[in-house]
């Protein structure tokens, strides 16, 4: 016996029960670039805003219990994706050369609208 996708065994087709609405739906991705800061503001659900990085150069460093900031020199290696550390795009986990040393990004600078690191050894 061969059933045909997407039908029931009667033959009828399964209809969709609804569309997505405009807050389900997948927005368009943002990268954080290495380059002077822009920041950019959407309004979100419930009329909050949500204040978002599209490009950074200064990250908050932690070191011994006090934050830091220093400027980003180069984007040295990302974990999930070889690609984007020679576009020098800046994810959670990324690690990037500071003049206080080499430092892991620890938050996500597309959906906080900084970044937050702590320094590698």
């Amino acid at each position: 016996m061969t059933t045909k996708k997407g039908r029931k065994i009667s033959g009828g087709k399964y209809i969709q029960n609804r569309k997505k609405k405009s807050y389900e739906r997948a927005g368009q991705k943002r990268i954080v670039k290495l380059s002077e800061d822009k920041r950019k503001t959407k309004r979100v659900m419930g009329g909050n805003k949500k204040t978002f990085l599209l490009r950074g150069k200064i990250v908050n460093v932690l070191t011994k219990g006090k934050k830091k900031k220093a400027e980003i020199k180069n984007v040295l290696t990302t974990p999930s994706n070889r690609f984007l550390a020679r576009q020098n795009i800046i994810t959670k986990g990324t690690i990037v050369e500071t003049e206080l040393g080499n430092v892991r990004i620890t938050n996500r600078p597309s959906q906080e609208g900084m970044i937050n690191g702590v320094l590698v050894e």
